[in-house]
């Protein structure tokens, strides 16, 4: 098989040159650097990489072509350069959404790109750096602290890679450069299951956690100490009391049968909601061997009644009756007004048809890509989920949504027809469902079991506002980040961190940032006073915007030594040291990544700083709370004007007790009574957070 980029190679005058995809960046393969992250990249991109003979908005590129032997393809990984001078967006709203607004803005930004098949033998386009649709997407500043934005494999529509192998090569090259920190937005998902949740349950981490990320910070005032106990919780629950809970419910069967089976069909004992999902999911990654074990244990039973079935349809197309949505959402228990759930269901109906008038594709949308349109106008996950489930021989206005498995990639997918004959709308009725609905057959479809487990368990569960709550701590936390330690590993060299103090002629003593992070210099064992000063002056004038013109004076508890003096003698390698100098440029707009506007937050969830998640500020005390925890829907316009509970309380008489109790947002923790992006009124609800700190 040839791919049209190893074509493309080919044209080449000079034939470039290829590395092995999977080997690439190891230890001393290709290059095997030791200085910070700003020089580890110029030479990789001047040992690794060949520069395009085009430009994207003004930014220079690199390619690095990695091949795989195995599937004779190559696979091109770009690095474009992004001066933060000329650039339109100079700040990073990633370094602010994950608590980085204090870092200084750095003079260079690199994206590490793997485009979308279709796109390996393109030019790369403006714009490139806001797509979404890339295999791999990295940014990393020049000070070596980073954000990976996008990971996607086979899930994401890679027909030659796996996520797994895309990542591996992405902390490969992180390592080699030795960037410091990444950070990455979990948001994946698979079969409309969030990863964070389900691989948090099962392996006590998310996905990106085998890569050794953690915990960074959660939204909407959730804490690590929360996310770890909320893990803990739903890890542990024991599947006889899940069997127990569910005895009363018109789940009580086909629960029970998935969780007997599979406890059956495991060599080992499973006893908690941790076992059943990591067996579950080992089965699903061995498909061979559970095929094997599934036979031998079912050849004495009847076949699946649901496999009989499809032997020939239960009704003829054209006397299908169809309900109609507003029909239907009289009879669903649900706690979304019926204007949230109607509207939900005209969104979903508009990214179906925007799907269907698309001349290139003739398939249906899966799940996911209907969630994903639709999130575009509605950020209540639970909500779409609520409707799409809902979502099948249904009307929706002048069209009919359905839904059935592509016979080519085996995965349910939504489609929609216009209204016409032989469409006969009626009134959703309890007795229709029951007669047309065939029964879940545990084992028929390992991965429906797992979607079925997750979604009745985790979120219809009977009667638990414990679980509810501690899913939703789960959900609201996507912010993790890896953290490369700082090595000393060649004994001829001094590592030493550089921070700059404090100078209060050029920065106001009223600034209550954080300090930035240290900047990392290398030198020889054998480097004097006065090369410590120069490599640091050089190393923050190449670094930051702010720091073109800084100048080292001294250096902290060395003021009194000869410049000539030998450092081997005075500190080791690992060492911080403290720089004075003047020249910062303080005027200057580029100073720091979260940039000039310092505002505040206070939400009565506990969120003091911004967590990325939507907000608004109050007219008055200009504080910024969130607006879910305001009782604002994600798709409602915020107010034009907004006054926060604390301000109502100050403004109305007989209320100031009341605001007194809730003064400090560190005593308590508020979040929405019904925990869901769907909640009407924001309200305190103390005792299940209380039960996640225990």
């Amino acid at each position: 098989m040839s791919i049209p980029n190893l074509e493309n190679c080919k044209k080449r005058k000079i034939w470039p040159k290829l590395y092995d995809f999977n080997t690439f960046c190891e230890p001393d393969c290709p290059i095997s650097p030791t200085g910070p992250f700003r020089d580890n990249i110029r030479l990789f991109l001047q040992q690794c990489a060949e520069p395009e003979d085009y430009k994207v908005e003004g930014m220079s590129i690199w390619c690095t072509f990695l091949v795989i032997e195995s599937k004779n393809f190559v696979v091109p990984l770009y690095t474009i350069e992004e001066d933060v001078k000329k650039s339109v967006r100079p700040f990073c709203d990633l370094c602010r959404c994950n608590g980085w607004s204090h870092n200084f803005v750095s003079k260079r930004k690199y994206h590490v790109i793997i485009p979308v098949e279709s796109e390996w033998s393109q030019k790369l386009e403006d714009g490139v750096c806001d797509l979404q649709t890339h295999l791999l997407h990295g940014l990393i500043h020049c000070n070596g602290f980073g954000h990976l934005l996008c990971i996607k494999g086979r899930e994401g529509g890679s027909k030659y890679l796996c996520g797994r192998e895309i990542m591996d090569l992405w902390d490969r090259i992180c390592a080699n450069l030795r960037t410091r920190k990444i950070t990455v937005e979990d948001v994946s998902k698979k079969r409309s299951m969030d990863l964070r949740l389900l691989y948090g349950i099962a392996y006590g981490h998310p996905w990106f956690g085998r890569w050794g990320y953690k915990f960074s910070h959660g939204s909407f005032g959730v804490t690590e100490l929360i996310y770890i106990r909320a893990i803990e919780i739903l890890r542990a629950m024991e599947l006889e009391k899940i069997i127990q809970d569910f005895s009363d419910t018109n789940l009580s069967k086909s629960m029970k049968q998935i969780i007997h089976y599979y406890k059956d069909l495991s060599p080992i004992q499973l006893i908690t909601f941790k076992d059943l999902l990591r067996f579950m999911l080992t089965i699903r990654s061995c498909p061979c061997v559970w095929k094997k074990q599934s036979n031998t244990s079912t050849t004495t039973s009847k076949p699946p009644i649901n496999i009989i079935l499809r032997r020939k349809p239960l009704v003829k197309e054209k006397c299908m009756k169809y309900r109609n949505f507003g029909s239907l959402v009289g009879t669903m228990d649900s706690r979304w007004p019926t204007r949230r759930l109607q509207y939900a269901a005209d969104v979903i109906v508009d990214a179906l048809k925007a799907k269907k008038e698309d001349k290139h594709s003739q398939e249906g949308m899966t799940r996911q890509d209907v969630r994903d349109a639709a999130r575009m106008h509605i950020g209540d996950t639970g909500l779409l989920d609520y409707v799409l489930k809902s979502m099948n021989n249904v009307v929706v206005g002048k069209y009919v949504v359905q839904r059935a498995v592509n016979p080519k990639t085996r995965i349910l997918e939504y489609s929609i027809e216009e209204f016409g004959d032989g469409v006969i709308p009626v009134k959703s009725e309890p007795e229709s469902e029951t007669v047309l609905a065939q029964p879940h057959v545990p084992g028929a479809d390992v991965n429906a079991d797992v979607v079925y487990v997750y979604e009745n368990v985790l979120f219809n569960y009977p009667e638990s506002e414990l679980v509810e709550v501690a899913t939703q701590a789960i959900l609201d936390c996507k912010h993790f980040v890896k953290e490369w330690p700082f090595r000393v590993e060649n004994d001829q060299l001094l590592s030493i961190r550089c921070q700059v103090m404090p100078n209060w002629n050029d920065l106001e003593a009223k600034s209550h940032r954080k300090a930035p992070p240290g900047e990392i210099i290398v030198l020889p064992l054998h480097a004097s006073v006065l090369e410590l000063k120069q490599e640091a002056e050089s190393a923050l004038r190449d670094t930051y915007c702010m720091m073109e013109r800084f100048v080292v004076i001294e250096i902290e508890h060395m003021e009194n030594l000869d410049d000539k003096h030998l450092l081997c003698k005075l500190v080791e390698s690992g060492t911080e040291i403290f720089v004075k100098g003047y020249g910062m440029d303080i005027n200057s707009q580029l100073r720091y990544e979260g940039g000039s506007d310092n505002w505040k937050v206070r939400c009565e969830c506990g969120a003091c700083d911004d967590d990325g998640e939507r907000m608004v500020e109050c007219d008055i005390c200009e504080v910024w709370q969130h607006t879910r925890c305001n009782g604002i829907h994600d798709a409602d316009i915020v107010p034009q004007l907004f006054i926060c509970s604390g301000c109502c309380d100050s403004l109305l008489p007989g209320k100031t007790e009341t605001h007194q109790k809730f003064e400090s947002s560190d005593d308590l923790l508020m979040i929405p009574a019904t925990i869901g992006y769907g909640a009407e009124v924001a309200e305190p609800f103390f005792p299940s957070l209380n039960a996640l700190r225990q």
